[in-house]
């Protein structure tokens, strides 16, 4: 049974609010819907309130939410969650309505990284996008785990993922058809080490990807071709140094293959990450090897260390 129904949105942290609205909107293509001094909310795509939300603050205020299908699901992931011996937090009712949603519980990765459990979220029916980008849908997050195995058992144990592919240690995981929702990448500290959105065709990430060069963006990884989803890519590096990525293509597991489907275990090697000779950089990418490219473009965007 897939106990987690749905990814729903990413809580971020920003040192300037200003500047990160104005990379996701002029840069990345969201939709505004709203904000305050403190928070922005961006949606990505029709069908709910906000996927993206901008927190000016430090970066522990980050969190990954996941909505529950019913009652009964969130009731089954909680006791998982308990019986696993994980602490689990009600949250406030300021918390659920920052977040718009009806219900709100939190627990922590082994690594310190905060999910968010939530039904009841608000929904909406369009999205009015500010660049035609081509996206179609928030689709992954990279997530930063001190133990990569250790952490992938949090995920599937508790919370009902599944093993698409390895690549080393690094974990893709799939909580519905999806090649994977969630990417657990070894790093020496916790946090959201990238966030995807799903375009509509290559065409779309290549047009961004001179978009993005043309306005001194800096280009991290691709354009490529990931061998393990087999999802065109293109990565680039916004404010506070995250990164964001473009993808199309996402390959599908269905639920006749469940049965069936053998995860990959693929190298920690360049090959492993592009199939097309791009090399990524990405520190998390790389940990035993550095790119023998660089590109030069300069972010309009000032990051700081994240």
């Amino acid at each position: 049974m897939d106990q987690l129904a749905q990814l729903r949105s990413v809580r971020l942290a920003s040192s300037e609010l200003d500047a990160s609205v104005r990379f996701a909107t002029e840069i990345l293509g969201l939709e505004l819907v709203r904000r305050d001094a403190r928070r922005a909310y961006l949606r990505a795509s029709a069908g709910h309130d906000h996927h993206v939300q901008y927190v000016r603050g430090e970066l522990g205020d980050e969190a990954l939410a996941f909505e529950l299908a019913d009652p009964g699901a969130l009731a089954a992931t909680l006791g998982a969650l308990e019986r696993t011996g994980h602490r689990i937090r009600e949250g406030t009712p300021a918390e659920r309505d920052e977040r718009l949603v009806a219900e709100l519980f939190a627990v922590s990765d082994p690594t310190g990284n905060r999910i968010e459990l939530v039904r009841g979220s608000a929904g909406a029916a369009a999205c009015a996008y500010t660049r035609d980008a081509g996206i179609t849908s928030f689709s992954h997050v990279g997530l930063r785990t001190t133990d990569a195995p250790r952490d992938e058992q949090f995920w599937t144990r508790a919370l009902g993922a599944r093993v698409s592919d390895w690549i080393g240690e690094a974990a893709l995981l799939r909580i519905d058809d999806v090649h994977h929702r969630i990417a657990l990448f070894p790093a020496q500290r916790p946090g959201i080490q990238h966030v995807n959105f799903q375009a509509a065709s290559i065409d779309d990430v290549m047009r961004s990807y001179y978009f993005l060069r043309d306005r001194g963006v800096r280009i991290v990884f691709g354009p490529g071709r990931h061998p393990t989803s087999g999802a065109v890519f293109l990565y680039f590096a916004g404010p506070d140094d995250l990164i964001y990525e473009y993808s199309t293509g996402v390959r599908s597991i269905a639920p006749g293959d469940e049965a069936t489907y053998q995860p990959r275990r693929f190298p920690l090697a360049p090959t492993s990450f592009c199939m097309w000779g791009a090399l990524p950089d990405i520190p998390e990418f790389r940990p035993e090897f550095r790119p023998e490219f660089r590109p030069e473009f300069r972010p309009e965007f000032r990051p700081v260390q994240r």
